[in-house]
């Protein structure tokens, strides 16, 4: 019996509830003609009743399923010999019970108290399973009949409703707020052990990059350098070339879509223009890879340049294409927003329709412009796939677009895969490099929202 099945059926009880809670109220006012005499409409009767049928029994769902296997595997190992736990690790310990209980070990390799300890750990399961069920059904049946009860037409339901409805939007807020303080608290501390071992001068300055250090203290060659400007410098540039595309591209279409194309020719080019933000990025990768990348090659050798098989150029203009429908979306909806009348004021002056749209529409807008930018600027600087295809991983620090180069969020990828030790420099790099690009970001969004709020002052 999954808890998939007890979910489905705890949301037809708080369908029932609200069904018995409004048919409650009704009855309870003396039917339908003196309505008038509850305090609140039937509805809200009807919702206070789901809310007590579901949220106590979803309490104890959610709590009783992320402790249910901890408490159930703490009971079986302590009831295991000292000779079975002692020189077993117990990570090991309980991964080879669990094995054992869901079949991928063969009994025949593991011990017979093992063997009888995940038998053991089975019957638990099947004995808290069916508990949960009683426990919740119980609980949820035990809510409807407390609003049955309480429900009367002085009872102020819609009050308890709302105040029910901000106590969980509060907590889901938190939740929010308080899982990007774990993630940012998290990135910090290992960005501080990182620091311990490597000077901040030499990872913010240095102009060398070469994370791999040594395992055994006899090793050569892998002393570890961690100057990380060719990464900034590589990020940058990709991003540039990105938003030298992608804005006058994506600004333009949405100046077009929203005031010169007609109805009909706009209802089929947007939905086209936003399919490219459907497209996969690695499909983007492919095409960058494949396409762009040996055209702009074989282009600059033509011309007697020397072009990398991998470079900042092609991996910035694929990513330009990606990025064009979220600055055309985003400013073709905020250009549609300014009032008609806006328009019309500014004809009834003797403007043209270019300079309405330069002085009039455009500035009006900006505000929403900008953050359109602003998340392109974002998504520019967060993608990876495209860069690890397209550019290449080498962290060179140069200025040249058709050299190969690398960016932060390739790297802190690189630097993760696979098996890796959490206390080496190596690895904590690519905390602080999270660290550096979340400030870099924080400052980028600092500034825009003060140019927001000059341009909107000077508008209003």
């Amino acid at each position: 019996m999954h808890s998939s099945t007890l979910l489905v059926i705890l949301l037809g009880l708080m369908g029932l509830a609200y069904h018995f809670g409004r048919r409650r109220a009704i009855t309870t006012a003396g039917g339908v003609a003196r309505i008038n005499t509850l305090h609140s409409l039937p509805g809200y009767y009807g919702f206070y009743a789901a809310l007590w049928a579901g949220i106590p029994a979803f309490l104890i769902l959610g709590l009783w399923t992320g402790f249910q296997n901890e408490i159930l595997m703490a009971i079986v190992t302590a009831e295991l010999s000292p000779e079975a736990v002692a020189g077993t690790a117990p990570g090991l310990l309980v991964s080879s019970i669990k094995n054992l209980a869901a079949g991928v070990m063969a009994s025949g390799g593991a011990t017979a108290e093992l063997q009888t300890a995940a038998e053991r750990y089975v019957r638990l399961q099947q004995i808290a399973q069916w508990s949960l069920w009683v426990a919740v059904l119980s609980v949820a049946l035990a809510g409807m009949a407390f609003a049955w009860i309480k429900t009367s037409p002085e009872l102020r339901a819609r009050n308890r409703v709302e105040r029910i409805v901000m106590v969980i939007l509060v907590i889901f807020s938190s939740i929010a707020i308080l899982t990007t303080l774990g993630i940012l608290l998290s990135v910090i501390f290992e960005s501080v052990r990182f620091f311990q071992a490597i000077s901040p001068l030499e990872f913010f300055f240095g102009t060398l990059w070469s994370p791999q250090t040594a395992l055994r203290a006899d090793q050569v060659g892998a002393s570890g350098a961690f100057g990380a400007v060719p990464l900034f410098t590589g990020t940058l540039m990709v991003s540039a070339i990105a938003m030298l595309v992608a804005v006058p591209i994506g600004l333009m279409s949405a100046i077009y879509l929203s005031e010169y194309a007609p109805r009909r020719v706009r209802a089929y080019a947007k939905p086209t223009l936003e399919v490219l933000a459907g497209v996969p990025t690695v499909v983007y990768g492919f095409f960058a890879a494949l396409t762009v990348a040996p055209m702009i090659r074989e282009l600059g050798m033509s011309m007697g340049l020397n072009v990398a098989s991998e470079s900042a150029l092609a991996a910035g203009l694929v990513m330009g294409i990606m990025i064009i429908p979220f600055v055309s979306s985003l400013s073709e909806d905020v250009i549609n927003a300014v009032p008609q009348a806006m328009r019309d004021g500014s004809y009834a002056l003797g403007a043209t329709q270019s300079e309405t749209i330069r002085r009039v529409i455009i500035p009006a807008a900006l505000p929403g412009i900008i953050g359109g930018i602003l998340l392109a600027v974002s998504r520019a600087i967060g993608e990876t796939m495209i860069v690890v295809m397209a550019a290449g991983l080498a962290a060179n620090l140069t200025a040249n677009p058709l050299d190969s180069v690398t960016t932060v969020t390739v790297q802190i990828v690189t630097l993760l895969v696979g098996d890796q030790e959490f206390d080496s420099p190596k690895t904590m790099a690519a905390f602080a490099l999270g660290l550096t690009l979340f400030l870099v970001t924080l400052a980028l969004n600092v500034v825009a929202l003060r140019i927001v709020r000059k341009y909107r002052e000077q508008y209003e």
